[in-house]
């Protein structure tokens, strides 16, 4: 089998993972001989099982304990060579026997950094670096932005009239996108490890932010409030559904408004504030990576969206624009920027453009703004 077709298959594995790994990445991985695929696994929640780890015990359940020996593996993300809550998957390669390791990417990690791709080389196995390395590490980049910016990667959802409005002037907004663009959200939020939105989206309209298909439920990501004055009642769906739900206040919000949130099962989180007295989006993001969160998905308001945006925390923008219109009177998608001249204009780059029912979803990766 080619490397790149291996990793593919690795990547199919991994992204079963997404959302349900944090704070480890999610990994995918396969052994194969020749053609034929004798294991395949992806990691599991923390403190269980890695990709490889998954992917060898299913070969030997299938076929015997030693036939992992003289195969290759396909595996996203370069195996961990430290021991935390498991073993080191370098050392379990090893053990196996394998011939061969076909690698997405190396591991950032200063724990890691290289270290398990020399152990493999050393033991005498061939190893391959850099097969599907883009892809690999758009999979894992949750993961790496925590590494590398020391917050998670950020993305934004906006749904929209043609002519920029979430809202009517009275403030109804279901629905403005229609049902395929809402199942591809879903879909896009099964993949997060938490959804976040401010007090405004949740007080007009009380989501219970899982991700569904159809009437059934299949991922409960972490439900995020930012709520600088603590003002949102324990009753909303967000807080008092099955699942977890994080609320993020100023340092000097009400004890006695908290203790109504932890007695309905939040738990919150005090920040600090910025100047204009609501929660600091930059201690936030970085408390929340602390926290091991590594991929949120936003979802509310567009002073929250705004916000973010003109601070540079957003990565990732999806688009989805329904052909109606609701006028200047409705609610804008988008609170001000401060943007003076076309030449300060925020910039999507890699955009991809696609279609659900009568909608459009135009998603593309924040361009870093110079200076």
């Amino acid at each position: 089998m080619k490397p790149e077709k291996a990793m593919r298959l690795a990547l199919a594995q991994a992204r079963k993972a997404s959302g349900r790994t944090t704070p480890n990445p999610p990994v995918g991985a396969i052994v194969f001989k020749g053609e034929n695929v004798l294991g395949r696994g992806y990691t599991r929640p923390a403190g269980e099982d890695h990709a490889e780890i998954v992917a060898l015990a299913r070969c030997r359940k299938a076929l015997g304990e030693d036939s992992p020996r003289g195969a290759s593996v396909a595996v996203t993300l370069e195996p961990c060579s430290h021991t935390g809550r498991t073993g080191p998957c370098c050392e379990a390669l090893i053990q196996a026997g394998v011939a061969k390791v076909i690698i997405g990417h190396l591991d950032p990690n200063p724990e890691v950094e290289g270290q398990g791709i020399q152990r493999l080389r050393a033991a005498g196995i061939e190893v391959e670096v850099g097969v599907l390395e883009d892809e690999c590490r758009a999979q894992h980049r949750g993961f790496l932005s925590v590494l590398e910016q020391g917050r998670p990667f950020v993305s934004l959802k906006l749904a929209t009239s043609l002519d920029g409005r979430i809202a009517t002037v009275s403030g109804d907004s279901r629905w403005i996108t229609g049902p395929e663009s809402r199942a591809q959200v879903h879909k896009m939020r099964s993949r997060c490890d938490a959804i976040l939105v401010g007090s405004g989206t949740a007080l007009a309209d009380d989501p219970a932010l899982t991700a569904r298909k159809g009437a059934r439920v299949v991922h409960r990501p972490l439900r995020l409030l930012l709520d600088s004055k603590l003002t949102a009642p324990p009753s909303l769906k967000m807080i008092g559904d099955p699942g977890e739900c994080w609320v993020l206040c100023g340092e000097e919000a009400s004890t006695q408004a908290e203790q109504v949130l932890l007695d309905g099962g939040a738990r919150v989180l005090r920040l600090p504030l910025a100047a204009d007295q609501r929660v600091d989006l930059v201690a936030a993001l970085k408390a929340l990576a602390q926290e091991g969160l590594s991929e949120i998905f936003v979802e509310g308001g567009g002073k929250l969206a705004a916000a973010l945006l003109r601070q540079g925390l957003i990565d990732e923008v999806s688009w989805f624009v329904a052909p109606v219109l609701l006028g200047g009177d409705g609610w804008p998608a988008l609170g001000s920027l401060g943007i003076e001249k076309m030449s300060e204009a925020m910039e999507l780059e890699l955009c991809t453009l696609r279609r659900f029912g009568p909608d459009l979803c135009m998603q593309g990766i924040v361009k870093a703004r110079k200076g």
